[in-house]
């Protein structure tokens, strides 16, 4: 093999190695990990999530899940345009972001520690 064969080989192995690097983590950034059982129990509880996707409280709590966040039960509350409140959060009197209403009828805004969510649904904590 001569020299360039060589070069478009070694360049052609790294690229792979690149592009390989940001598939894997792409996937397992997606995947629930060690929060999905916990985020699962939450919406099993009857807990139910509200917020809006411009609100900034609400994105800290999501990323709190990582990937487990799909499996919250989130419901979100601002229209497209992020300048209204959809329907299904007026009936319900939501008023800021994020709150939480947890099968007991009762309802707080706020972010929640892994901790506090625990104490509210008996959810058991992430391992």
């Amino acid at each position: 093999m001569n020299t360039k064969h060589r070069q478009i080989a070694i360049w052609t192995l790294v690229i792979l190695v690149i592009v390989g690097g940001i598939v894997y983590g792409r996937y397992s950034q997606n995947q629930p990990g060690k929060y999905g059982p916990f985020a699962q129990c939450l919406k099993e509880s009857g807990a139910t999530f509200y917020g809006a996707f411009w609100c900034p409280h609400c994105q800290t709590q999501k990323k709190m899940f990582g990937g487990a966040q799909k499996l919250l039960p989130y419901v979100e509350c601002s229209t497209p345009d992020g300048q209204g409140q959809l329907d299904i959060c007026k009936a319900k009197g939501i008023k800021g972001y994020p709150t939480w209403e947890f099968k007991d009828g009762s309802r707080e805004t706020n972010v929640f520690s892994f901790e506090e969510l625990s104490l509210k649904t008996n959810c058991s904590l992430p391992q």
